[in-house]
């Protein structure tokens, strides 16, 4: 396939996959892929999340993120990784660096409650953490998470059709997977001169998992580097979300699908004492999913390219190379 350079990402609508039409499904399936090959990303409409349930998280995270840092301090848990509740300013940097992002961030992961007892995933996770001086916030939070689990679904249905595997290839890889929903702030700068001159909102990176559903940001700032070397903003309308590939993802298809970098610049001199604040879903698939390469990604052209390893394994490396675990 002919490589594209994209302006901009480009947009779908999910229902033209899960409306029932033959032809429009197959189309979705073929942008899709066109998408993921050339630059990773899309943004998509009509993905259950209403506008109201994303007004309603964002006032929440934005009254947490207004607590003095010592009542955020109470929700940190650095010996679970920071898997759940409050990671303060400055402990998470990208892969290659030591300079921590100019972020702070709050993660919700699935609910116990929601899986079985018979399930032996659920020995795996942490419980979440609920702010008391939030208690709006688990009602939202949830909701939230189970819709944005529930379209990553039809997005990772679509994907395994581009791949040629059956359409539920996924289903069971996901079920209760170690899925985060990521509250961040990008906090004010009132000082630049005072942080590290290397400092950034979010250095470039690529996601752990196998895809990343965002909700629009609140401010400019996030790029997407293009095939050509070029950065490029991304920008959604409000009723889209903007879904990548993983690194995960990325594995699984040999590079056949493309983890693209991407990055969260500072803003403007003058506005580094302005907030910025963002909640992607990162989806993340169960602890033991195989993540070799699939064989139909493989051939002479296209030779293996990773070690073999599973999810659990990959993520654990992952986490240590960010900072978040020793």
């Amino acid at each position: 396939m002919a490589d594209i350079l994209y302006d901009q990402i480009p947009s779908l609508d999910l229902a033209d996959f899960t409306g029932g039409n033959p032809e429009k499904k197959r189309e979705f399936v073929k942008k899709l892929g066109e998408a993921y090959n050339n630059i990773g990303f899309v943004a998509i409409k009509n993905h259950g999340l209403s506008q109201d349930l994303q007004d309603k998280l964002y006032a929440a995270i934005k009254n947490f993120f207004s607590l003095p840092d010592e009542v955020k301090a109470k929700y940190e848990k650095p010996e679970i990784g920071y898997q759940r509740g409050y990671t303060g300013k400055g402990k998470e940097h990208a892969k290659g660096r030591n300079t921590g992002d100019l972020k702070e961030f709050y993660h919700v992961g699935q609910e116990l409650s929601a899986i079985p007892d018979s399930d032996p995933i659920k020995s795996e996770y942490s419980a979440n953490i609920w702010p008391t001086e939030l208690p709006e916030f688990e009602k939202i939070a949830l909701e939230t998470y189970r819709t944005l689990e529930s379209a990553g679904k039809n997005m990772l249905k679509a994907i395994a059709i581009y791949l040629g595997l059956e359409e539920n290839y996924f289903e069971d890889k996901v079920e209760h997977g170690n899925s985060i929903l990521r509250q961040i702030h990008y906090f004010p700068i009132e000082n630049p001169d005072a942080v590290p001159a290397d400092a950034v909102r979010a250095a470039e990176h690529g996601d752990i998992n196998l895809i990343t559903l965002l909700m629009g940001a609140s401010a400019d700032g996030l790029q997407v580097l293009r095939k050509d070397g070029k950065w490029i903003p991304i920008t959604a309308l409000p009723d889209q979300l903007v879904v990548n590939v993983g690194d995960m993802l990325e594995r699984l298809t040999n590079k056949k699908l493309k983890s693209t970098i991407h990055r969260v610049v500072n803003p403007p001199r003058e506005k580094m004492h302005t907030s910025r604040y963002s909640i992607p879903f990162f989806m993340h698939p169960r602890s033991d999913m195989d993540l070799t390469c699939l064989e139909s990604c493989v051939d002479e052209q296209h030779p293996k390219q990773f070690e073999d390893a599973t999810a659990g394994e990959f993520l654990d490396e992952r986490l240590r190379e960010l900072g978040l675990k020793k």
